[in-house]
């Protein structure tokens, strides 16, 4: 983590990936779903698009509905920038404001910056930070099995 606050939080990992694979895996559910907490998320790839995080079987199991997350999609710039809002179905909090910033590096590295603007969501606050005993490593654990993943074929944990 780069920055913390109980406003904005700011990440960067950099992963021996291109800017292209970095983005389908943030942005196609075949993806997403294989890394962080194991749930397709879906993107309507334009300004005003619709985006959705669904609960995996097991979050359902411990009585999550269908869509944990939701959001619209507010700029698109592939494979260099995304920027939405997004909000966490159980916090009971408004639209907090996500951005992915991706950046080509010498020797084949990416780096990817996600910025995450939480404006009056404390509770969405600790738990992107990872705070929430119990209830994941928040954008810290997410970017580290992305990176996993990316740069072995194979999931952080298997």
């Amino acid at each position: 983590m780069m920055e913390s606050s109980a406003t904005k939080q700011i990440y960067r990992v950099f992963i021996q990936a291109t800017p292209d694979a970095i983005w389908d895996a943030i942005t196609k559910p075949e993806w997403n779903e294989r890394y962080g907490y194991r749930a397709k998320q879906e993107f309507e790839l334009r300004p005003g698009g619709a985006y959705r995080g669904y609960a995996s079987e097991e979050m359902k199991q411990t009585g999550s509905g269908d869509i944990i997350v939701d959001g619209d999609v507010l700029e698109v710039d592939p494979p260099h920038r995304l920027v939405q809002t997004w909000r966490a179905a159980w916090t009971g909090e408004g639209y907090t404001r996500l951005t992915y910033e991706i950046a080509a590096r010498p020797g084949g590295v990416s780096s990817l910056t996600v910025i995450h603007e939480l404006e009056d969501a404390p509770g969405t606050a600790a738990q992107v930070a990872g705070a929430i005993e119990g209830a994941g490593g928040g954008w810290a654990e997410v970017l580290s099995d992305l990176k996993t993943l990316l740069e072995t074929g194979k999931p952080l944990y298997v």
